[in-house]
């Protein structure tokens, strides 16, 4: 599994996404409950940017039409969404932030 730098840790607020775009892979990332969350950022339902949205819970929202996704499993908690989106691992060191986006063969 390859990891890549994302960002500082240092630049990520607490409860707010933030996205980075990583091997061509759009990402949320966001810093909530002491964790830090990578997320793919383009919601299954309404191809829309969830960095947009709100952090609650360890959850996010879809800005668009409400639909709500762990951050640590993809899974919406509610309609309209049906369908996870991916998650990906994350591992902090030092100031650093990284991000594996890549599947293992």
């Amino acid at each position: 599994m390859a990891f890549v730098k994302a960002c500082a840790l240092s630049e990520l607020e607490e409860d707010t996404p933030r996205r980075v775009e990583l091997d061509g892979t759009p990402v949320s990332l966001v810093r909530t409950e002491g964790e830090v969350f990578a997320i793919n950022d383009i919601c299954s339902h309404a191809n829309v940017s969830l960095s947009e949205g709100e952090v609650e819970d360890c959850a996010i929202e879809c800005w668009l039409h409400g639909s709500s996704f762990d951050l640590r499993t993809g899974k919406p908690s509610g309609l309209p969404a049906t369908r996870p989106v991916p998650v990906y691992p994350v591992k902090i060191e030092g100031d650093d932030v990284l991000v594996s986006v890549t599947q293992e063969s």
